[in-house]
Parts: C-alpha cells; sequence; structure tokens
C-alpha cells in the first residue's frame, strides 16, 4: 500500500475518533438543532457524511454517483457515519482505484472532515458542548472504524 493510501486510511481512522467524540453523549433533541433559518440540522450534515462515504465508494470504481439520502433517526444515522467509513476504508484496501488517493482526499474526506466539526460547533451552540482534547496524543489506529474508539489520554475546558 502506497503512502498516500496509508495517510488517507488514516485519515478515515481520524474521523471515525473526531466524528465518534462529537456524537457521543449528544442528546436526542441535537438532531433537529437549527442554527438559523436555511442551515442544515446535526442529522442532515451526518446524512450527508454517509452520502460522501458512498460517492467515495463510487469515485473509487470510477463510476462516480451521488445519492441524496433523508436522515435516520440520530442513532440509526450515527451507526450509518460508522458503516460508511468502514466500507469506504474496505474498499480502499482491495482492489486498485480508478482515482488517486490525492483526489479521494480532496473531494468527500476533506468535505467530512469540515462537516464533522460543524457538528461539534453546532454542540457548543445547542448548549451541549464537548470537551476539547489534544489530538495529537489520541490513540488513533488505522482500521478502528467503529464507535468504539480509544479512551481520550488528554482533554481540557
Amino acid at each position: 500500500m502506497n503512502d498516500s493510501l496509508q495517510l488517507l486510511r488514516h485519515t478515515l481512522a481520524t474521523l471515525a475518533y473526531r466524528g465518534g467524540k462529537t456524537l457521543r453523549g449528544a442528546p436526542a433533541e441535537f438532531a433537529g438543532f437549527r442554527a438559523g433559518a436555511t442551515s442544515r440540522t446535526p442529522a442532515e450534515i451526518l446524512a450527508h457524511i454517509g452520502d460522501l462515504f458512498d460517492w467515495a465508494i463510487t469515485l473509487a470504481d470510477g463510476k462516480q454517483a451521488w445519492h441524496d439520502s433523508s436522515p435516520l433517526p440520530w442513532d440509526e444515522e450515527a451507526a450509518r457515519f460508522f458503516s460508511r467509513l468502514a466500507a469506504f476504508d474496505d474498499r480502499l484496501s482491495r482492489a486498485s482505484l480508478a482515482c488517486t488517493a490525492e483526489k479521494l482526499f480532496q473531494g468527500p474526506v476533506a468535505d467530512a472532515l469540515t462537516h464533522v466539526g460543524q457538528i461539534a460547533m453546532l454542540r457548543r451552540m445547542a448548549g451541549c458542548p464537548m470537551r476539547g482534547e489534544n489530538y495529537a496524543v489520541a490513540d488513533i489506529t488505522v482500521g478502528r472504524l467503529d464507535a468504539q474508539q480509544a479512551e481520550p489520554k488528554r482533554e481540557f475546558d
């Protein structure tokens, strides 16, 4: 596996870690929080992230297809987040890609990083913030893409 692909897989593990922290402990009503009249809700953003990874798989296969999903209930959408990350990681570890790892990063993966940050910001705006963390010392492992992530090593307020 080349260095670009290995870094892309580490980025997916980082998304699972940071996304998991952002989703854990959010109250049920948070899913429908709207920061403004035209803004997406956290549930809509999370559904979009799932769609990004479905799209990423089609890019990797050379077929580029997009689908807009309606948000599922929060817990189901959170499970979809992890399952789509895992499906994309699995695709990366199989046959050759129809596009470069760099193209996959600059499109769907970078967009997903932005959206995980939006959900974190919305948690603070909704009055249910999560604790900050020194992510440089976090235990992030390629292939660990489920909701069961390592405990934070150094959090702060």
